[in-house]
């Protein structure tokens, strides 16, 4: 049968070719051949909505000459071969939009890894404020050390600092000076963003 399928010294037959299924016993599809067959190859039925599509099995020799002649596009309109050879072909359905959040994409120098450098463009950034004003890192920590979100306004801000003031001040606690710390941060934190753009 050639060097194909020469025995080897085991008495099996070399498996080097690739999409060989061995250990079934499946005859070759072509008729009048009794070898086995061990190469797939496409059937009548093609692939599609409702499965995968038929196979044939046929043997080494003769799945050469069915892929030597072998058209997929067999049986195909003019419009069905153009839809198929389009470079965008499976992808015709709308999908949704990647947003940016207004910020520019990382540079790809930046990263080693490129799977980082994806994950980073598409990582959802902080909560921008409503009326489109800046905030620093520094901005958004003190504003979590008061208990206030990313949109509060200056009359927010002055007022929580006021109410923050009252119940960590030693006066108004009977001189309880356990409080200081939190006292300290609060004035530290209103310091910080009553001069803050975003606050103006």
């Amino acid at each position: 049968m050639g060097k194909a399928v020469a025995l080897a010294s085991s008495g099996k037959r070399e498996s080097k070719f690739h999409g060989r299924v061995e250990g079934h016993e499946r005859h070759c599809s072509q008729p009048g051949c009794a070898e086995a067959g061990e190469f797939r190859a496409p059937g009548e039925r093609r692939p599609g909505f409702d499965g995968p599509g038929d196979w044939r099995w046929f043997c080494l020799d003769h799945v050469r000459a069915f892929n030597t002649s072998y058209n997929y596009f067999q049986g195909m309109s003019s419009d069905e071969i153009e839809e198929a050879q389009t470079p965008y072909g499976g992808w015709e359905r709308q999908t949704r939009a990647f947003s940016a959040n207004g910020s520019p994409p990382p540079k790809w120098a930046d990263f080693t890894d490129p799977l980082d450098a994806i994950g980073a463009r598409f990582r959802r950034g902080p909560e921008q404020r409503k009326d489109g004003r800046e905030l620093s890192e520094g901005d958004r920590k003190s504003l979590r050390v008061l208990g206030l979100g990313t949109d509060t306004d200056r009359r927010a801000l002055r007022e929580r600092y006021t109410e923050l003031v009252r119940r960590y001040h030693p006066d108004r606690n009977g001189g309880d000076r356990s409080h200081e710390k939190a006292l300290q941060a609060v004035i530290e934190a209103y310091t910080q963003l009553k001069s803050r753009p975003a606050f103006a």
